[in-house]
């Protein structure tokens, strides 16, 4: 005769809750890879995690920052900083409110903004551009490791893992 599973003798439940412990967390994961499918970086990003990509403007050289939240399993930008109104940054009214940072530039506060499907395609740019993707204290630059090569980065849940 077959027994459920809560009757192991207390050894099989404890180990399916362990096992199912990232699901029932809603681990997920921020994952940039190349085309081929090639891992550039991982990093755990569970709900309410920011994590920024950076990079330094191609004319000016300042640095740039778009800036993401794990919110409930959703990849949403939430602000960026612009330190000037150089060629190609602006502020599109109706998507956040801009704000001054007090040195001549700007951030875009309270986008929120889901990104479709988790992921988007990044081309990072050669050089001094240097694509980075910062979580915590931890970056990885992805112009180093793909400059001019489609990247992608995506937010998992503990499924799709």
């Amino acid at each position: 005769m077959m027994r459920p599973i809560w009757e192991g003798g207390g050894k099989v439940l404890p180990l399916l809750i362990l096992l199912l412990l990232p699901v029932l967390a809603g681990a997920e994961t921020l994952v940039a890879t190349r085309e081929d499918g090639t891992e550039i970086a991982r990093f755990d990003v569970p709900q309410g995690t920011e994590w920024c990509v950076l990079w330094n403007h191609s004319v000016k050289g300042f640095p740039v920052s778009d800036c993401y939240e794990n919110q409930a399993g959703q990849m949403v930008l939430m602000h960026a900083h612009l330190p000037d109104f150089a060629a190609g940054l602006d502020h599109i009214p109706g998507r956040g409110r801009q704000v001054t940072d007090g040195q001549g530039g700007y951030f875009i506060l309270d986008i929120n903004e889901p990104v479709p499907g988790n992921a988007y395609v990044l081309r990072p740019g050669e050089g001094a551009v240097d694509h980075r993707l910062q979580v915590g204290e931890a970056v990885v630059s992805l112009s180093a490791v793909a400059p001019r090569e489609r990247v992608r980065i995506a937010l998992l849940g503990s499924i799709e893992q």
